[in-house]
């Protein structure tokens, strides 16, 4: 409870201390006044006390109104005009000012205390522009502001003002005197406009006539030199046109030139890679031939072992077998009949000696039948490359079954041209035959078939094997 009331009493101070306090903002001043006697109070806040102390404010604000009397003001020369000007007047921010401008208007209105400036700014106008002439009232309006607020600045002091700018808005008479001042300039200026506008046609004139004049001049100069331009540039034109058709002309020649080069060195290149291709056909010929040629030698390898291994065995097992049943024959034959064993023995040695004949001759038989394998496989090689001689000349020639059309450029070197040469190259090439297949056989031409006769030799006649197959018949 104690606490509770503690608390509203605390915030009944700050209450009535809040009321009690009061602020001045920046464009006002608060004047104090009472017991403790007249104070001013800017930008912070002071407390009044009730009944002993009051306030007013002050407004710090600019204050700007217009100064035109109602009455015509008269110059320096008597002439009347009317000014209409503005200006603008503040209280002054010192406390000293303050308290001045708050004797003379703390307690009027704005309008009030703008018109008692207003009267005092007219009166001390009226005495300037009596000063002053019209030329000077019309061309010089800053000076006449600055005067104004040199001349009243006294004043405005003594009230707690200054005169923060003045300046003339408009300055007019009834008697047409600001308009006809400028008229004496206007006529002189627009003289001086014609002089000049007289001279500058009459220079313009001449300028023109001396233009024309260079004109004409300069336009027969440059017909001249374009005549003259012309029939260089024709002649010009005709060389050119000279050189360009000799040029074109030799370009042409060369070109059929080198078109015709070009074209034997393709016919020729093709030639060459025609007959690179066909060597390469030819070796792989050849090494498929060889690989054949190993697969037969392989394949009569096998079956000179296979005859090794059947008949040659065959032949011995059966001539041990019956060695061994003549043997035994002969045993049991001596012990039936040793009076028949001379016989007996005769016999079984002979039917022995005719079974191991029998085998020995057919062991030759597959001997000489190996050995004729082996001389078959080169003979077969030789006639392989004889009986493609004719494809390999063939293929030589097969380019040419393809040209549709051939150029001679014959440079007339005896007989060895046009048409005889190329059947001239083509024998060339027929000739080198022979010598493609030395490199590829290996050996001499005249070799191979020396080697021809020689297996022609070994080879037996019909009459020589009739004449081997009777003796074997016989056996």
């Amino acid at each position: 409870m104690i606490a509770g009331l503690m608390l509203l009493a605390i915030l009944f101070l700050m209450a009535l201390f809040a009321k009690l306090f009061r602020k001045a903002g920046p464009h006002e001043a608060i004047i104090v006044y009472g017991f403790r006697g007249t104070r001013v109070v800017k930008g912070r806040g002071t407390v009044i006390f009730p009944m002993i102390e009051s306030c007013r404010c002050l407004s710090l604000e600019l204050m700007s109104f217009d100064v035109a009397p109602k009455q015509d003001l008269y110059t320096r020369q008597g002439v009347a005009v009317t000014v209409e000007a503005v200006a603008q007047i503040k209280v002054k921010s010192d406390p000293e000012s303050i308290l001045t401008a708050a004797e003379q208007f703390l307690t009027k209105d704005d309008s009030e205390r703008e018109g008692l400036i207003r009267l005092v700014m007219e009166g001390h106008l009226r005495g300037i522009i009596g000063q002053l002439t019209v030329e000077e009232i019309v061309k010089q309006p800053e000076m006449v502001g600055e005067r104004m607020r040199s001349t009243c600045a006294e004043d405005m002091n003594k009230m707690g003002l200054e005169v923060i700018s003045f300046t003339i808005k408009e300055v007019r008479d009834k008697n047409e005197y600001i308009t006809n001042m400028g008229r004496p300039d206007v006529a002189r200026i627009k003289r001086d406009a014609d002089v000049a506008g007289a001279e500058a046609e009459r220079d313009t004139a001449i300028k023109r006539a001396v233009a024309a004049r260079e004109s004409a001049v300069a336009r027969a100069q440059a017909d001249q030199e374009r005549v003259l331009a012309e029939t260089l540039s024709q002649t010009k034109q005709a060389e050119a046109q000279r050189d360009l058709e000799v040029k074109k002309a030799e370009y042409l020649q060369t070109v059929k030139t080198q078109q015709a080069q070009a074209d034997k060195a393709y016919e020729i290149q093709a030639n060459i890679m025609q007959q690179q291709v066909r060597g390469e056909e030819v070796n792989i010929h050849r090494v498929e031939k060889e690989q054949e040629v190993k697969v037969q030698e392989a394949e009569i390898q096998r079956r000179d072992r296979e005859l090794t291994a059947t008949v040659l065995k065959q032949a011995e097992f059966e001539r041990r077998r019956i060695e061994t049943l003549a043997e035994a024959e002969k045993q049991r034959l001596v012990i039936e009949a040793e009076g028949h064993a001379s016989a007996i023995r005769a016999q079984g040695e002979a039917e022995a000696d005719i079974i191991y004949r029998k085998g020995e001759a057919e062991a030759k038989a597959l001997n000489i039948k190996a050995e004729a394998y082996q001389e078959f496989n080169q003979a077969a090689i030789i006639d392989k490359l004889l009986t493609g001689l004719p494809e390999v000349v063939k293929a030589l020639a097969a380019p040419l079954s393809h040209v549709d059309k051939i150029t001679i450029v014959s440079t007339g070197n005896g007989d060895a041209a046009g048409m005889n040469k190329i059947t001239g190259d083509m024998a060339k090439m027929v000739a080198q035959v022979p010598a493609l297949f030395e490199t590829l056989s290996g050996m001499p031409i005249s070799e191979l078939f020396s080697k021809v006769r020689q297996i022609g030799d070994k080879t037996p006649k019909p009459d020589e094997k009739a004449k081997g197959a009777a003796p074997g018949a016989a056996q």
